[in-house]
């Protein structure tokens, strides 16, 4: 016979299932709330960053390394212009950023930070002016390993020496190209200038008709910060059982600068 004072009772299908569905809606919460406004993850689709960043490369984005904008963050949900700051940070010269297309804020670009507002950009015979003075870059002697196809014959890689900030690594396809003579580029109040560092393979601020132009403040996303996965352009995320001889092992948990 039952123990009349045994009061506990098994929870029900209904019950389980009630307890599952909370359990997982206060996960999806907690992710979102994650993915909004700490970390995000990208991925590579192109070639404008190589060979910083390759296609097939997973990064996790900081996003409040500069605060929070509408567009970047809010997905334009709350209309508000500028950003909420809740650091004195600010994007620095040279810093990787994610950002939303101003022409379309349901792209996501990523570029290298050049241009901070008020300062003048040019590119004269390939070299990048900033501010009236070239900004110094040394040839390698080899090109940077990234695991992709063949590069172009013309190919080179120089070490750029941005004024007060990490040296980085660009390519460039000889310096006549349309993009390496522009005019020069007052970056406006609350805006800032990108390029790619595959120079002759990136649409960015350089070219304000079918590119980037300036890009608004509340467009940032957040900083680049370091890459958790990475692999082969040719293979699919999903093809788990060809991992140990496509996955590119030594870039991941990598910083990006």
């Amino acid at each position: 016979m039952a123990d009349p004072k045994n009061t506990d009772k098994e929870p029900t299908v209904v019950e389980s299932g009630k307890e599952t569905v909370r359990t997982i809606a206060s996960a999806l919460l907690i992710a979102l709330i994650i993915r909004t406004f700490a970390f995000e993850p990208f991925n590579i689709p192109s070639s404008s960053m190589v060979p910083t960043l390759l296609v097939g490369d997973f990064l996790f984005v900081s996003k409040f390394s500069y605060g929070y904008g509408s567009q970047g963050t809010f997905l334009g949900l709350l209309p508000f212009s500028g950003r909420i700051h809740l650091t004195d940070e600010e994007p620095h010269r040279g810093d990787v950023v994610v950002f939303k297309w101003p022409q379309d804020p349901s792209i996501d670009y990523i570029k290298r930070l050049i241009g901070l507002p008020g300062d003048k950009i040019q590119m004269r015979q390939g070299i990048l002016y900033l501010n009236g003075t070239p900004v110094e870059r040394d040839r390698l002697d080899h090109l940077t390993p990234t695991a992709e196809a063949r590069a172009p014959d013309n190919a080179v890689d120089y070490i750029e020496h941005l004024p007060q900030d990490p040296d980085h690594v660009i390519r460039k396809l000889g310096d006549e190209n349309p993009l390496d003579n522009t005019e020069t580029f007052t970056v406006p109040p609350h805006h800032y200038f990108f390029m790619g560092d595959n120079r002759d393979n990136s649409r960015d601020s350089r070219d304000p008709q079918g590119g980037v132009g300036f890009v608004p403040e509340e467009n940032l996303v957040g900083r680049a910060d370091f890459l958790f996965f990475s692999i082969n352009a040719d293979t699919p995320f999903w093809h788990i059982w060809s991992w140990p001889w496509t996955v590119r092992w030594s870039r991941l948990f990598t910083g990006i600068t």
